[in-house]
């Protein structure tokens, strides 16, 4: 017999193949039975339900007693004394608070309860300092907890203490005769010329009166004696911050921009301690310094052209009041410490000023 073993010959239909069987699904690991509790435990954590049920409603002197009752069934569970201690603190009784929550932490370290647990005693400890005004006993326990357990609440906490004691130390620092007697001496040592050491005199003066604005003025001319302007600005813009009317923060601010060549801002300070008065010649004669300074700085046509660019500067040149001002300044300068009176006007002053379309000779 002749077999045809060609391809045409050959069944093309494919052939079955049965799906892969799906596998057997695993089956879930079986539950291991929680380990039946001692009857002890049992009857300690019914109390502590019943206990949180009345310290939810507010109802204390019950949450006391059956928080009490789970502490006779297993005095071992830290836990019973945390909630005892909250219930005390709740009730403003910082001193039952405090003792309730060192044996917590006794009973924690005996039996190896969760450090959390314990940190979280510290914690309490700490609050119930803190109610009592003690924040440096406050401070330590905050710190202790920390050293247990590291949470954003107790950090925060510790951080507000800190920053109480700070406050506190410094308020019982201060002494306005202390004070005087410590700027007595800086002046001395700045009239000798020796700034540094005048320096550390203004700055005890401060710490002994820091509302006091004419030490930060003083000490802020030490600094610009030293060269050391960034300290010497920061100390004027408290010292005018505490008496905005202390003409002379104001004008030893000026100074202190001009020297660092901030002409612009000086001027403003300046004109703040025109505003307080007209008739200064030190503050006048720095305004029109600094103004002179500020329009020698680049191309006086490239300084035009940048001026008129400014949709501020056009609106002050198109305000027909203020051109008749700017005329009459030009024919007499002295015109100039009566419109600065006016805080509009010296303020588009100011602005034409600082773009340099203006200058005071």
């Amino acid at each position: 017999m002749f077999l045809d073993l060609s391809d045409e010959a050959m069944d093309t239909e494919p052939s079955y193949s049965p799906p892969p069987k799906k596998p057997d699904p695993k089956p879930e690991p079986k539950k291991e039975p929680e380990p039946e509790l001692p009857e002890n435990k049992k009857l300690a954590k019914q109390e502590k339900e019943q206990g949180n049920a009345f310290y939810k409603k507010k109802d204390f002197p019950n949450a006391i007693t059956h928080y009490q009752k789970a502490i006779e069934h297993d005095p071992t569970d830290i836990t019973f004394y945390n909630n005892l201690a909250a219930v005390y603190f709740e009730q403003k009784e910082y001193e039952k608070c405090i003792k309730e929550c060192e044996r917590a932490i006794d009973i924690g370290r005996e039996n190896r309860a969760d450090f959390k647990l314990i940190a979280k005693s510290f914690m309490r400890i700490g609050n119930a300092y803190r109610k009592m005004k003690d924040y440096k006993s406050a401070k330590i326990y905050y710190e202790k907890s920390m050293s247990e357990h590291r949470t954003p609440e107790v950090k925060t906490l510790l951080s507000e203490v800190e920053k109480i004691i700070k406050d506190e130390e410094e308020k019982s620092y201060i002494n306005p005769e202390l004070s005087e007697k410590e700027k007595e001496i800086g002046n001395e040592f700045f009239k000798k010329g020796d700034y540094a050491t005048a320096v550390k005199h203004y700055t005890e003066a401060i710490k002994r009166n820091p509302s006091d604005a004419k030490l930060y003025s003083n000490r802020a001319a030490c600094y610009t004696k030293l060269a050391a302007f960034d300290l010497g600005l920061k100390d004027c813009d408290k010292c005018v911050e505490l008496d905005p009317k202390f003409i002379k923060g104001w004008i030893r601010k000026g100074h202190i921009l001009q020297g660092m060549q901030q002409h612009s801002k000086a001027i403003s300070a300046f004109q703040k301690a025109l505003e307080l008065d007209p008739n200064n010649a030190e503050a006048l004669a720095g305004y029109r310094a600094c103004a002179l300074e500020n329009n020698m700085d680049g191309d006086p046509e490239k300084i035009r052209q940048r001026a008129m660019a400014d949709p501020e500067v056009q609106s002050i040149l198109r305000d027909p009041a203020m051109r008749m001002i700017l005329e009459q300044m030009q024919n007499d300068p002295r015109a100039l410490q009566d419109h600065l009176k006016n805080p509009d006007i010296a303020a588009k002053i100011q602005k034409l000023l600082e773009s340099g379309l203006i200058a005071i000779r």
